[in-house]
């Protein structure tokens, strides 16, 4: 018996009978050119087949989620456009239902529960609509612009448990009332209020939700102080590059431009339009111009209790107003945004008033990457304990793979069970990437996995990928700046460096580590040095010893260098060149570099045959070498 995982289809005709009864021929003449016309063309657009059909109905097998959805929404769109130019009493109107889940596979058929509860959400779907299970509305959700109502936990018939189910919102839809029965805490975290006006009439949708528990933003239109059009041209892109940067965080949703724009050039207070939109957060913000200077303000304020949280002022010449527009933009996402930003810090705080067992996936997230922060064994351990909470919870949540990979791969690099945590590493970080592909660090994490195991030019392919789909994100040039030597590019990696200091000067302690390794890579020592002082020694791994060491050493401190390989061995007695620099991840210039300043401040030569055994082809000094 062959099982697999599939996105099913599942489509039935309202008021078949009723219709057949009226009219048998031309309903069915009707039904079949829908079919051949509509159905089959769509499906095999969206890379589906048909694999079984009824009177009334049909179901269809996708491999991929989000064309399912794309597919069925291209249908009931097809149908409400053939339908225009047909009476009433004669219209062809359809419910669909789509779920994802484990199928059985026998021939070209297809059976179980993944089939039967997309059938039963076909069920509860409202004539011309689409019901979908709360995977499916999950793994979509930051994929499509589509909303998601949730409908609560509905119990259908020969299902033994109640199933999530989620209503797609379609343009110009006003959601229904929503069931009875309430969803988990982690449904109602809502996005936006759409304002439509079509030839002035106003068509409002009710606050749709979010199915991953992620807090919300909204950003509204910075205000123009100034009056001028100049002026007015700079707040709407630097809005607008707001609301595109922070998009590319996946720790939050951030509400859309055309909802805030209703705050235009009125005042704003923060609780209400957190309540009219469902937003956690509300940036503002300002921008003057006097004579040739440009004052920018901007702050984040909680939208539950109008408390400020942050606020900056920029006051910059009126020389190039696009070099400021990016500026302010990619530092107001970042200090927002990102592993240490204010908007997941606040998700902590909250996480924190919790108890354990109330945790969601995404608090148990927010509390793990804390955790990760730390870069202690003991606090890095329990990362990894939290975060696998919170795979297990929610096994689709991309950001808690990306996390984890983060964590086996620093378990790896204390010592601890290094084979174990790395492969580890390496499934978490495929997973994020399949999971979203549009997770620019994903792609980071998986470079780094590929980069350990020595594939240099897949490493670089993906960390390309993520530097374009996030190319002013703060997390994302610190991964890089990691490899950065690696791939040959070790100035450029300390000019990132200090880029990405200056998107966060209040860099995390985690990033202070990898700083270190691109300046010292680059012969920046005084700048390494000052990096690994963000560092406590009792936190110090192999690398940090080797790189204080040995920048003490290349500077000329030769006493503090002989202080610093005396505490390193101590800590780490089997420390050698040999042993350090046949690790796996360094080019030839990463290795001499190493050698040369290992050397020079005296950590010794040889390693210990056990200790080079397992590696096929090992870097051997001369020194070292059997006669």
């Amino acid at each position: 018996m062959d099982r697999k995982l599939s996105a099913i289809l599942a489509a039935d005709v309202v008021g078949y009978s009723a219709l057949m009864e009226r009219d048998e021929a031309g309903t069915f003449e009707r039904l079949r050119a829908g079919r051949k016309e509509l159905f089959e063309p769509e499906i095999a657009r969206h890379h589906s087949q048909i694999f079984k059909l009824m009177g009334d109905g049909m179901l269809a097998e996708f491999g991929s989620v989000v064309d399912a959805v794309e597919c069925a929404v291209s249908l009931q769109r097809g149908l409400a456009e053939r339908n225009a130019a047909v009476p009433e009493d004669q219209r062809i109107r359809v419910r669909i239902g789509i779920n994802l889940g484990e199928v059985i596979v026998e021939g070209e058929d297809r059976y179980g529960e993944g089939v039967n509860v997309a059938a039963r959400l076909q069920q509860l779907a409202d004539p011309g609509g689409i019901c979908v299970s709360a995977k499916v509305a999950r793994e979509v959700e930051k994929k499509l612009a589509f909303g998601f109502e949730p409908l609560g936990e509905q119990k259908v018939k020969n299902i033994a448990e109640p199933v999530q189910a989620f209503r797609v919102i379609l343009e110009g839809r006003a959601p229904r009332q929503p069931a009875r029965s309430s969803p988990p805490r982690w449904v109602w975290a809502a996005v936006p209020v759409l304002i439509l006006v079509l030839a002035g009439t106003v068509w409002q949708f009710w606050p749709t939700t979010t199915v991953s528990g992620k807090p919300s933003v909204a950003v509204l239109p910075f205000d123009n102080y100034g009056g001028d059009e100049a002026t007015g041209r700079l707040a709407d892109g630097l809005t607008e590059d707001i609301i595109t940067d922070l998009a590319g965080f996946p720790e939050f949703q951030v509400i859309a431009r055309n909802s805030t724009e209703q705050y235009r050039d009125k005042p704003a207070v923060p609780i209400e339009v957190g309540k009219v939109l469902g937003a956690g957060f509300v940036v503002e913000g300002s921008i003057q111009r006097q004579s040739d200077r440009v004052r920018i303000t901007a702050q984040l304020i909680d939208a539950k209790t109008g408390k400020h949280l942050w606020s900056q002022r920029w006051d910059r010449p009126d020389e190039d107003l696009f070099a400021i527009q990016t500026e302010i933009s990619e530092q107001i996402s970042n200090r927002l945004g990102g592993g240490a930003g204010l908007v997941q810090e606040a998700g902590r705080i909250a996480a924190h008033r919790k108890p354990p067992e109330n945790l969601n996936a995404y608090e148990l997230y927010l509390l793990g990457t804390e955790k990760l922060e730390q870069v202690n064994q003991a606090d890095v351990e329990e990362a990894v304990r939290l975060l696998t909470r919170a795979v297990e919870l929610d096994p689709g949540l991309a950001r808690a793979w990306v996390e984890l990979s983060h964590s086996h791969g620093i378990l790896s690099n204390f010592g601890v069970e290094p084979e174990k945590n790395r492969a580890s590493s390496v499934e978490a970080a495929e997973r994020a990437v399949r999971l979203d592909p549009s997770d620019a660090e994903a792609h980071a994490v998986y470079a780094s996995t590929l980069g350990d195991k020595g594939e240099f030019e897949r490493a670089k392919a993906e960390f390309d990928t993520a530097l374009r789909l996030a190319p002013g994100q703060f997390e994302i040039l610190t991964f890089y700046v990691g490899w950065a030597s690696t791939f040959g590019e070790s100035e450029r990696g300390a000019q990132l460096v200090d880029k990405a200091v200056g998107l966060n000067p209040s860099y995390p302690m985690w990033s202070a580590r990898i700083f270190t390794y691109a300046y010292f890579m680059a012969g920046r020592y005084e700048n390494a040095l000052q990096m690994l002082d963000r560092v406590t020694p009792e936190n110090y791994g192999k690398g940090h010893w080797v790189m204080r060491s040995g920048a003490l050493a290349a500077l000329g401190r030769t006493e503090e260098a002989k202080v610093s390989v005396k505490d390193a061995l101590r800590r780490f007695p089997n420390l050698t060149v040999e042993g350090f620099v046949n690790q796996p991840g360094f080019n030839e210039a990463e290795r001499q570099r190493l050698i040369e300043t290992m050397r020079l401040a005296g950590l010794p030569d040889c390693a210990k045959a056990e200790e080079l055994a397992k590696i096929k082809k090992p870097l051997r000094l001369p020194e070292c070498a059997s006669p």
